[in-house]
């Protein structure tokens, strides 16, 4: 049984990579980090590990690897769209990922780092292609204003019925929109939804504006009430 620490601020990210890995029998994840300092103490608490984690906690990757190394644990960096794999690679990690990644691909990279490999499939060493950013920006086009906030708050962590709250309406209407939104970016669920913004930048950084603009309207109201 291989113990898998998963490390990384975005709450959503975290449960899809958890339900991913979670396919394979050999994994366990015995800890969800959301900052770096639990990160390193679950490190110190669980000796032999494969911790994945995001460089976007921002840590002293030498100082991690140090760590990593007197807990005869192995690395694997999710790196962000415009990091260079080989970076990271050159400092120690044995294995770097992007959000992008597929399941069987991140099933496959902790398998390889496990067994004492290197995971550097050729596309890593490359920030994601051009097509992904018009995917992105042909569903960007696609969405309509109430669709984006909806989507906005989804990547939040809202559920249904503190979305209905905030925008003034129902519920039902939130499901009704729900199903649009699926239809137009190809999605099943709520997860895949909020998995698919968080992987594409041109609709991340949409979610992230509007997001900003939803709390600062309701801030704005409080002030007026």
């Amino acid at each position: 049984m291989k113990k898998v620490i998963l490390a990384d601020s975005q709450a959503i990210f975290r449960a899809g990579t958890a339900k991913v890995l979670a396919t394979d029998d050999d994994f366990r994840i015995i800890a969800q980090c959301s900052d770096l300092e639990r990160m390193q103490h679950a490190v110190s608490t669980f000796p032999g590990s494969i911790v994945l984690f995001s460089s976007s906690l921002k840590p002293d990757f030498q100082r991690v690897k140090n760590l990593l190394d007197s807990t005869n644990s192995q690395g694997i960096i999710i790196a962000e769209s415009d990091e260079s794999a080989n970076t990271f690679l050159q400092l120690g990690y044995r294995g770097v990922v992007y959000r992008s990644v597929s399941g069987p691909a991140l099933v496959e990279c902790v398998r390889r780092v496990a067994a004492g490999e290197v995971w550097l499939p050729p596309q890593l060493v490359q920030t994601p292609a051009v097509e992904e950013d018009r995917v992105g920006q042909r569903v960007r086009e696609r969405l309509t204003p109430k669709e984006m906030k909806i989507v906005a708050l989804i990547v939040q962590g809202c559920k249904n019925r503190e979305i209905a709250n905030r925008l003034k309406t129902t519920e039902q209407v939130i499901k009704n929109y729900l199903r649009s939104i699926y239809d137009k970016t190809g999605v099943s669920d709520r997860l895949e939804l909020a998995l698919f913004i968080i992987h594409h930048r041109v609709l991340a950084a949409a979610a992230a504006e509007v997001g900003s603009r939803i709390e600062a309207e309701e801030m704005a109201n409080r002030e007026v009430a």
